[in-house]
């Protein structure tokens, strides 16, 4: 069967706003949301309602267009023009520090204007929106060349681990991790997933599952802890997962809970292969102790899904949004250039 979704994030036919796939409502509900404003757009970050490293990326190239005609109209010369877009990138790089799609966006979008600050308001922002959707269109092909790298690593029938969630709703299309498993259901290829939940916030039975069961993938949910029974009864052949950065020695950050896969899968000998666009990688980090890993509510714990809290109110939650893979568990980090085998050393 042939895999189709919208686009997670889009303009309006009007070019006045963004259209959004708001992710917290998944899979029970699926529906676009309108965002304009500046505190629409930090929100819709922050509270996960746009999701997945490259998409934020794409989101956040959009965000800065758009925020571009308004300052357009409200400036009367240009470098408070820039100055106000600069600020607004700034901000906006705040909402989710651990993606660096979402700061690699905005910085191409602010010499989308810098190189154009001698010409008209007009020009500026109409540069600023092919930009934006340059970023787009090339997510997009960017995801199909990975899923074609990413499905010579599998054969018919075998089964894949995934966490989190690094499929279309991520990404674009066909996503990155996921890609391989939508790309071989097209194909006609009978893969299996099985799905770890992925605590707190549950992309992966929220998210991934959804996604895998429209593409018509024979697909098994199981909570974060069963991934070793798993791995050890010969269930699935490899590990697929995304990734929010990658460091220059190869040290990825992932949603919590992938480091603790890696070293299972070390252990059981599964392949453990990182999935992600080149502008994930970011080489001014020499390793991953130098990438900051966002704090979240300690409610997403105790009560986020749950119709009553599940601990009691007065414990204390520690609660970090990602983690490190050391790059000595990863057997290979796929791009949209090919398959990098270590020792990694990106540049």
């Amino acid at each position: 069967m042939k895999y189709e979704i919208n686009d997670p994030v889009r303009l309006t036919d009007d070019g006045r706003a963004i259209l959004a796939i708001d992710q917290t409502l998944l899979p029970n509900h699926a529906a676009y949301i309108r965002i304009e404003t500046q505190r629409q757009m930090y929100n819709a970050i922050r509270n996960m309602q746009v999701r997945g490293a490259p998409c934020i990326g794409i989101f956040a190239a959009y965000a800065m267009f758009l925020q571009a005609k308004v300052f357009a109209q409200s400036c009367s010369d240009k470098e408070n023009f820039y100055q106000q877009l600069h600020t607004f990138a700034k901000v906006l790089s705040t909402a989710r520090p651990t993606a660096v799609d979402l700061t690699w966006a905005l910085k191409r979008m602010e010499r989308a204007a810098a190189n154009n600050m001698r010409r008209s308001f007009d020009t500026i922002v109409e540069a600023m929106r092919k930009e934006a959707e340059d970023i787009h269109e090339g997510n997009i092909r960017t995801c199909f060349a990975i899923a074609n790298y990413g499905l010579s690593l599998v054969n018919e029938g075998e089964g894949i681990l995934t966490l989190c969630n690094a499929g279309a709703l991520a990404t674009s299309r066909y996503g990155t991790a996921l890609g391989p498993l939508l790309l071989g259901a097209e194909k006609g290829m009978d893969l299996k997933a099985f799905v770890c939940e992925t605590r707190p916030r549950l992309q992966g039975a929220r998210l991934t599952a959804y996604e895998l069961i429209n593409a018509g993938i024979d697909t098994t949910l199981i909570c974060d802890s069963m991934a070793s029974v798993v791995m050890k009864e010969k269930k699935v052949k490899a590990c697929f997962v995304g990734c929010d950065r990658v460091a220059k020695n190869g040290d990825t950050v992932n949603e919590i809970g992938t480091s603790a896969l890696a070293i299972l899968a070390r252990f059981y000998k599964v392949p453990f292969y990182v999935f992600c666009p080149t502008s994930s990688i970011d080489v001014s980090c020499d390793n991953g102790s130098k990438i900051e890993i966002d704090r979240r509510d300690p409610d997403e714990i105790k009560t986020e899904f749950f119709k009553s809290p599940v601990a009691p109110e007065a414990v204390k939650c520690y609660n970090p949004a990602a983690d490190v893979t050391d790059a000595r568990l990863i057997t290979a980090i796929i791009t949209e250039e090919g398959i990098n085998y270590p020792p990694y050393d990106f540049v």
